[in-house]
């Protein structure tokens, strides 16, 4: 699975409970967007979660 290129977030796994108390695994997935970055060796296409966007935590390339 991809990871977020700024703050490393991955899945989590946790489980889903019905109201019965029944528990089975399920996956939660960061919500990543493949963007376009400026970094100190220039631009680069990369996974970037939508908090590190939203926070300025990433400079968009042009």
């Amino acid at each position: 699975m991809a990871s977020c290129a700024v703050c490393g977030k991955i899945r989590t796994i946790g489980n889903n409970v019905s109201h019965a108390n029944n528990k089975t695994k399920r996956q939660m997935l960061p919500n990543l967007q493949r963007t376009r970055i400026v970094t100190e060796s220039g631009t680069k296409r990369a996974y970037v979660c939508t908090r590190c966007l939203r926070s300025g935590m990433v400079k968009k390339a042009v």
